[in-house]
């Protein structure tokens, strides 16, 4: 397990993030860049080495109902995976390095992802399933319904 100065320096590397001092000796780093009100990336970094890190858009996590991901456990190498991926939720992603998207579930049918008029828009043959205002938004989404990239594995 990592000390609370070994996560405090990891985090610190992140120039993306701005640290705010909170109550009890707890860190939060927030992400002031973020295309959603969500700003903290890293919750409540304890002393003691306990703290959070939002992980509400991406899969993989066991997460609390904030969306939240205890890294008290956490390696170096996991901390900083985790906090990439969050900062990349929270972040928009300009419309031309993503293009339309064919995305399929175990049954076969499929769903494809475009970017239109700075949203994201789910569509079924010419039907809209759904409107995101970000592209991890809407790569969430297809991921809870079961769905995968076409040219990719599910996870």
């Amino acid at each position: 397990m990592l000390t609370f100065k070994e996560k405090l320096a990891i985090i610190e590397e992140f120039p993306q993030l701005t640290r705010k001092e909170v109550s009890l000796g707890r860190i939060n780093f927030q992400f002031e860049d973020s295309v959603m009100d969500k700003k903290n990336v890293v919750y409540h970094l304890h002393p003691n080495g306990n703290g959070f890190v939002y992980v509400g858009l991406l899969t993989g996590y066991e997460r609390d109902d904030k969306g939240m991901v205890n890294i008290r456990n956490f390696t170096e190498k996991a901390l900083r995976s985790v906090i990439e991926k969050s900062i990349a939720s929270l972040s928009d992603t300009p419309s031309e390095t993503v293009p339309d998207e064919t995305w399929i579930n175990q049954n076969g049918f499929n769903l494809v992802l475009t970017n239109e008029y700075d949203l994201w828009n789910v569509y079924a043959g010419e039907l809209l399933d759904g409107t995101f205002k970000t592209y991890p938004e809407a790569c969430a989404y297809l991921e809870q319904e079961g769905f995968h990239k076409q040219d990719s594995q599910p996870n």
